[in-house]
């Protein structure tokens, strides 16, 4: 491989799949994506699925299906092969068990048999002492027979690494110089045995023998960054360059967890938020272009983005900045890409049947609502009435101000006869707006017309107009729906 070629632009995104898809590591994703691309260099998803126990399959394909979703391609990785796999670490086993034993093999690592009653006993000790716990060494000095001996009885042990004692450093691409006193970690845990290396270990061999260049990823991580270093350093392998990203706060300037609301990606999706909308939000979470431009494409933002302009600080999510964009993102659909969109949330609401779908229907009542949605859940509450074939009320909605009853009811007269007037083939919402409108200029303050009528229709506070409505509901229906109102008063 040619100098050229070892010096490319390699970032990664590690995801476990213990859980599903975070929206803080969709960002990350997102981050490493855009430095990547920017940087003409490629983009490496790789599954760290060592936690046994705890990693499933649907949660693999959940962080898979929400990146393909936002639009977020891998150029090395599950499903796209590459010249470094396996992309799952499950799959890497052998690579750890080699570089373990050599670290095993030049005392750098070593066996360790104490107990979790005894790590808890001497950790309380310490504190109380006011000293920072860490593992005192004890399994250190263990001689290979008496290892041997005590793996022969079967002692439950893990591998510990044993750090020289110095000040690391190392330059964040974000914060600048960062350092470390690896006095205060003590001798780490690195694997439960060769089989079962822990995420400080093997996110180390993975980077190196995947060639990753460049590791963007949450503030959370940086206390691990100087551990790896140390690692990197024993085992004789080069140093990656680092950039610790701000972790998403919610309102109250918390990290943002599942009190604040939704924290995975495909809750999102089932709300109804645009791929485009999430994007350019997740974007916008700790990074800035330095411009006015607040609206970007994926391809833009490949273009403007810069991991110097990432900011230090958390970022605050803001759910009305999100509503916004994804407003904006729903207006840019046509009628026929929304209705797509939004029959799964219709279907799913009861109010439709998948196998009995009028397109056409649907494209009318969304064209509607296409301009006052922020995200496609809204739909069926917003327009339910228009496939139920009776709504339910309380009759007070039908009055305008200090209206009687006897008034409510000879305006719903006066709009039935106004509707049953209009011929079948002129009931469209331009004749409706033009007869309806004269009478209610007519009766003085127009609400007293227009506001039964339009409670009478749809059943709701707040709705689109009486004329948009009728018109979509047809006349039949729209006079039923009145003859209803009149009966509940």
């Amino acid at each position: 491989m040619s100098k050229e070629e070892k010096t490319k632009i390699r970032a990664r995104l590690a995801p476990s799949p213990t859980g599903f898809l975070h929206i803080g590591t969709a960002r990350t994703g997102l981050f490493n994506y855009l430095f990547a691309k920017k940087n003409k260099g490629e983009f490496i998803l790789r599954i760290e699925d060592t936690d046994e126990e705890r990693s499933e399959e649907r949660y693999e394909k959940d962080i898979i299906d929400g990146l393909k979703w936002l639009g977020i391609e891998w150029d090395e990785g599950p499903g796209t092969g590459g010249q470094f796999a396996p992309y799952r670490q499950s799959e890497r086993k052998d690579s750890y068990r080699k570089y373990l034993q050599k670290l095993l093999d030049e005392k750098l690592a070593y066996y360790c048999f104490c107990t979790e009653e005894e790590l808890e006993a001497k950790k309380q000790d310490q504190m109380s002492r006011g000293e920072a716990p860490k593992y005192n060494g004890k399994c250190a000095g263990l001689s290979a027979s008496e290892v041997e001996r005590k793996m022969a009885e079967g002692e439950k042990a893990v591998i510990r690494f044993k750090p020289p004692s110095r000040i690391v450093s190392f330059k964040d691409l974000i914060r600048g110089e960062v350092e470390f006193d690896s006095s205060l970690f003590g001798d780490f845990v690195i694997a439960k045995d060769l089989d079962n290396p822990l995420y400080n270990f093997a996110v180390i061999i993975d980077d190196y023998e995947m060639e990753i260049s460049h590791v963007i990823r949450g503030e959370d991580h940086i206390s691990n960054t100087p551990k790896q270093i140390l690692i990197q350093e024993a085992l004789g392998l080069p140093q990656l360059q680092y950039a610790h990203l701000p972790l998403i706060l919610g309102p109250d300037k918390s990290k943002l967890s599942k009190r604040h609301g939704a924290v995975s990606l495909t809750e999102y999706k089932k709300e109804g938020y645009l791929p485009e909308a999430m994007v350019n939000f997740m974007a916008f979470m700790g990074w800035n272009p330095d411009t006015e431009k607040e609206i970007f494409s994926l391809k833009e933002l490949v273009k403007a983005f810069s991991i110097e302009k990432v900011q230090k600080g958390g970022a605050v999510f803001n759910i009305q900045r999100l509503d916004y964009l994804n407003g904006f993102y729903i207006r840019q659909k046509t009628l026929d890409e929304l209705a797509e969109l939004c029959l799964p949330h219709l279907v799913g609401a009861g109010l439709i049947s998948k196998d009995e779908v009028d397109m056409e229907k649907i494209k009318e009542i969304i064209s509607l609502y296409q301009e006052r949605l922020k995200k496609l859940s809204e739909l069926p509450e917003l327009a339910d009435f228009f496939f139920k074939e009776k709504i339910e009320y309380d009759k007070e909605l039908l009055k305008w101000k200090d209206m009687s009853l006897s008034e409510i009811e000879s305006s719903l007269d006066i709009s039935e006869k106004i509707l049953s007037d209009i011929k079948e083939g002129d009931f469209n919402k331009d004749n409706l707006e033009k007869v309806l409108m004269e009478k209610a200029g007519e009766m003085g303050d127009r609400g007293k017309l227009l506001w039964p009528l339009r409670a009478a229709v749809t059943g709701k506070r707040a709705s689109a107009g009486p004329f948009e409505v009728a018109a979509v509901l047809g006349k039949e229906k729209a006079l039923q729906r009145i003859k209803e109102a009149k009966n509940k008063l």
